[in-house]
């Protein structure tokens, strides 16, 4: 039954973590965490997505009384929500992905199922901005190696000019 484990946390601790999880699974689309919340975040997003499947004032007051962010709420109602109108539940999905190196917990992913037409584009936008940065420093270094030549020239030819006279 979703709701019951306590992760070792006071129950206001636990709820603002798990309210913080959920936010950023709205805002990214996927989490890498501990399997036990992922399960316990998985269920608390189930809810906030149905409630932006209603779509009306009270449900999105609600949602708002959960999620820590405006934005999250905003991008739930318009975009995450229409996705999973013909979907009854289910709309995340956990992955095991084994155990963490420090202390052994066992770690998964969840992410929200078919929505990657969603989240997709943002991770491209940071490899373009990542292929930008990249480009600016070669035309740096390229600046640099061009000054530096011509210095270079014009050093080797003064002491060769006087010698010549």
């Amino acid at each position: 039954m979703p709701g019951t484990r306590k992760l070792g946390r006071p129950t206001s601790h636990r709820m603002a973590m798990l309210k913080g999880m959920v936010t950023f699974l709205l805002e990214t689309g996927r989490i890498e965490t501990t399997y036990t919340r992922a399960k316990e975040v998985s269920a608390l997003t189930d809810k906030m997505v149905t409630l932006g499947k209603q779509n009306t004032l009270a449900s999105r007051r609600q949602a708002l009384a959960f999620l820590k962010k405006e934005e999250a709420v905003y991008k739930l109602f318009t975009f995450v929500a229409p996705l999973y109108e013909g979907r009854n539940g289910g709309y995340t999905r956990v992955l095991k992905l084994g155990p963490r190196r420090g202390d052994g917990a066992e770690m998964a992913i969840i992410e929200l199922v078919d929505a990657e037409s969603y989240y997709a584009p943002k991770k491209e936008k940071k490899d373009e901005k990542a292929d930008a940065k990249a480009a600016k420093k070669a035309e740096k270094a390229s600046k640099k190696s061009a000054k530096e030549e011509p210095k270079k020239e014009e050093k080797k030819e003064e002491p060769k000019e006087p010698s010549a006279e």
